[in-house]
């Protein structure tokens, strides 16, 4: 490929897809984009934002004509896409891909099409709204924002080489690190806190005095719980998909919520103040700090 891509094909067009697309537009790196998913009327309003050329529900058919394509369908289509694109991809399209976990994405690869492991690049961009669907997507999503690549042993150095380039077009800080890594610092920093969003949500609307608990909710808890809205079904597929790395830290979790009740219930102040302004340090330093 040279400076620009020839035809990219974008399975997924949603908010993560299709803000991808609108990114490498907009930067003038992409001649042809080519949509694909399952909802019609999604797909036709990605042609209508001018977000993809064409579109079609099959995966073979939309990376036929491939130089790059972004996977961005829910991890637990990842294994089926892969099986899908063998045997149109050409020999020079590269694949990448913006699962939120990833060793699971590289067991479906090696087990549905190992022959693309040398071209197929995990990424994952650290950035996302609540919200769904290719009128969700924006240009800008990725701009000073991070993306983070997990380079395999069979990635060609060309290939990530040139997906970390296309991220970058996007405006993206661009990191690599390991799979394993990766899914352990991603289930502390992203994944746990859906999970305490989604518990809360849940747990509160399943008491009795609900509608008067959400009336009065405050700002606080509107910030907090605002991921809860993020797409069910994708964050079903994240939590079984990195299971291993995220079961162990909610347990944690659970642990230091029993030990912080313990301390509540036996009014013991000092304990919660050091608690607090331990907390208030940390998320000061290490949060505010990395904008």
């Amino acid at each position: 490929m040279s400076g620009r891509i020839g035809t990219l094909a974008v399975i997924g067009v949603g908010l993560i897809g299709g803000s991808f697309a609108r990114a490498l537009r907009e930067a003038d790196r992409v001649e042809v984009v080519v949509g694909c998913g399952r909802g019609r009327e999604n797909l036709e309003e990605a042609v209508r934002l001018g977000v993809v050329d064409r579109y079609t529900h099959d995966i073979g058919e939309a990376v036929s004509d491939a130089d790059l394509v972004f996977l961005a369908v829910p991890l637990g289509a990842m294994r089926d896409a892969f099986g899908a694109m063998r045997a149109t991809l050409p020999s020079t399209a590269l694949v990448t891909d913006g699962g939120s976990a990833k060793a699971s994405v590289v067991a479906d690869c090696r087990a549905a099409a190992p022959e693309l492991l040398g071209r197929f690049v995990p990424g994952h961009p650290i950035a996302g709204t609540e919200k769904n669907g290719v009128a969700a997507s924006f240009a800008e999503l990725y701009r000073n924002r991070r993306v983070i690549l997990t380079p395999l042993e069979e990635n060609e150095p060309h290939a990530v080489a040139r997906v970390r380039e296309m991220w970058e077009a996007c405006g993206a800080e661009v990191t690599e690190m390991s799979v394993q890594h990766h899914d352990e610092v991603l289930a502390a920093t992203s994944h746990l806190p859906h999970m305490l969003a989604f518990g809360l949500v849940d747990m509160l609307a399943r008491m009795k005095e609900n509608d008067e608990i959400f009336r009065y909710a405050a700002g606080g808890f509107r910030d907090f719980t605002r991921i809860a809205s993020s797409n069910p079904v994708m964050w079903r597929d994240i939590c079984i998909a990195n299971r291993d790395a995220l079961g162990p830290m909610l347990a944690a979790f659970a642990n230091e919520m029993t030990e912080l009740a313990k301390d509540i219930s036996e009014a013991d102040g000092e304990r919660l103040l050091e608690i607090f302004e331990r907390a208030k340090a940390a998320r000061d330093r290490y949060v505010d700090g990395f904008k």
